[in-house]
């Protein structure tokens, strides 16, 4: 017999079943195509060192990062991001019951199709593995909890629950995710503050029980870095931040903040990103009457203080692309709410708007895969039925590596084939690099990697180089740092003997975007200090 309960969500949200199927199938394409990123295989080295927290982030990228790979059993660029597809997927719904929560079910829908096309959107949280992934989940969890809480309709006036407790874990696992959870509390305590119905859940005993649940989530960042003398804290705080040796002091320059907030449209998609920018400010001054108060409030708190924060802060300082997107999460339940009033206007106009966007932005991306793979964009490629207009000097996309073709060049070469299996342990000049050359050759021989750099990040803090003192090894870099002798010979005084034994060429419909550099080194002589004293 049917069990009728089982059946309800897709009788009654075909719809929504439909958007978040069609989306994961969609990102499960991408995903399976597109090319590991830098970040991507560095985090792949976290599996492979699990600790209680890393040097750069909190334990949940290596879990996620980690999942498709135990579950499988199998080592590629998909494997590596079946966590992150899965996450995503499980965010969107949250996202869709905290608009029907504080709006309507119609709003959701909206809200939903939005969050679900914005490329960025779909790039940082729902493919590439980073630490983005499972902050936007706990992220989005947080917010339907928040929701519950401040909005429920099941009494007249607002009375703290157990669900404050319920959110300092929430608030606590997102920071486990990305120090971004600090702000989320951060913002969710300036909203009781300055909502004079909800300030009670400041006081309340529940909000107590949630701090200290709360530090007790946050047990694997502090004792790591209890042990390791806050290093974590002092970079993302201090280091980071601080002015680079030797380099001219620069001012604060507004047109920087100005491309910052414009580059954040166009990752948004400017039919999303415009309109998101429009009805922001246009809700604050000009429509006081027709969202309660308390919710608009709300959605404020969740999304400004990190978006509008993070471009000022862009006038001073180099910001990255992923570090407001959390804040424009918020900002969409505000644009699904004014989609709904706009379909009492124009159901069609609405509807072009939505699909239009999802068709213009999927087919940007299906082009963009296209080009990942087979390189159409290229001014001399080998397919002669389309006249490029790149260069791999031009085209950015040329930092990504293939790694299953150096895999198997290097696999096709006798010489590299052998000074591989006679190597003790692999080393590069970049953090970024190691974790990519180790998704390649690991089927190959199965050795230790690290990084000789000033800049070691988690290699600081895995397996020593003295461990290998009298050993041999395999220096590989790509062509920008092998045309830097200077770099070459610091490395020098640390071996025997180094000298460079071959070359691999990454090619792409034809054409060479990148060239990796193979140096035998015999003869550690001693482990790796850098001759920079900071890590930067």
């Amino acid at each position: 017999m049917i069990n009728i309960k089982k059946i309800t969500f897709f009788n009654r949200y075909p719809s929504v079943f439909l958007i978040l199927l069609i989306g994961l199938l969609f990102r499960s394409l991408l995903a399976f195509w597109l090319l590991p990123g830098y970040d991507e295989g560095y985090y792949y080295l976290y599996t492979k060192h699990l600790d209680w927290s890393f040097f750069d982030h909190p334990i949940f990228v290596a879990l996620t990062t980690g999942f498709g790979v135990w579950l499988t059993g199998i080592t590629s660029p998909f494997t590596l991001r079946i966590g992150t597809l899965i996450l995503y997927t499980a965010s969107l719904y949250l996202l869709y019951l905290t608009s029907t929560k504080l709006f309507s079910e119609t709003s959701a829908k909206i809200t939903l199709i939005l969050a679900s096309v914005i490329p960025i959107f779909q790039l940082a949280f729902g493919i590439i593995t980073l630490p983005d992934s499972p902050l936007i989940f706990f992220w989005s969890a947080a917010l339907y909890c928040a929701a519950d809480e401040f909005f429920s309709k099941r009494t007249k006036h607002y009375i703290p629950s157990y669900r404050l407790s319920i959110l300092g874990i929430l608030i606590g696992l997102a920071c486990l995710s990305k120090y971004h959870g600090f702000l989320l509390g951060f913002c969710l305590v300036g909203f009781c503050l300055s909502s004079k119905n909800h300030r009670s859940a400041l006081l309340s005993p529940w909000t107590f029980l949630g701090f200290f649940l709360f530090i007790i989530t946050l047990f694997p960042f502090l004792f790591w870095n209890y042990q390791h003398d806050w290093i974590s804290l002092r970079f993302q705080l201090f280091d980071r931040f601080s002015p680079v040796p030797n380099a001219p002091k620069t001012s604060y320059n507004i047109f920087n903040a100005l491309i910052v907030l414009l580059v954040n449209i166009g990752l948004l998609f400017p039919t999303i990103g415009f309109p998101l920018w429009w009805v922001t400010p246009k809700s604050l001054v000009l429509d006081s009457d027709q969202l309660l108060p308390n919710k608009k409030l709300f959605i404020y708190w969740i999304s400004l203080p990190l978006t509008l924060g993070l471009i000022i802060l862009g006038g001073k300082q180099q910001i990255l692309v992923t570090w407001p997107m959390p804040g424009y999460w918020g900002m969409i339940l505000l644009l699904g709410f004014y989609g709904k009033r706009w379909l009492n206007y124009s159901k069609i106009w609405v509807k072009r708007w939505l699909f239009g966007s999802a068709i213009a932005i999927n087919t940007v991306l299906l082009l963009l895969l296209l080009h990942l793979n087979t390189g159409v964009f290229f001014q001399s490629h080998e397919y002669d039925f389309l006249k490029g207009f790149l260069t791999p000097e031009t085209d950015p996309t040329t930092e990504l590596i293939d790694v299953e073709q150096l895999r198997k060049k290097v696999k096709q070469s006798p010489l590299l084939s052998n000074h591989l299996k006679q190597a003790n342990f692999l080393f590069t000049n970049a953090y970024y690099l190691a974790g990519l050359i180790d998704l390649a050759l690991e089927p190959l021989n199965d050795i230790p990697v690290t990084c000789f750099s000033y800049d070691r990040r988690g290699f600081d803090f895995w397996p020593d180089t003295d461990q290998w003192i009298g050993k041999n090894a395999l220096y590989i870099t790509l062509k920008r740092f092998h045309e830097m002798p200077e770099l070459t010979n610091e490395f020098r005084a640390f071996f025997t003997d180094i000298r460079e034994i071959g070359k691999v060429e990454i090619e792409r419909g034809g054409v060479v975007v990148n060239v990796f550099y193979f140096y035998e080194a015999k003869n550690l002589l001693k482990p790796y200090v850098s001759t920079e004293n900071s890590v930067r």
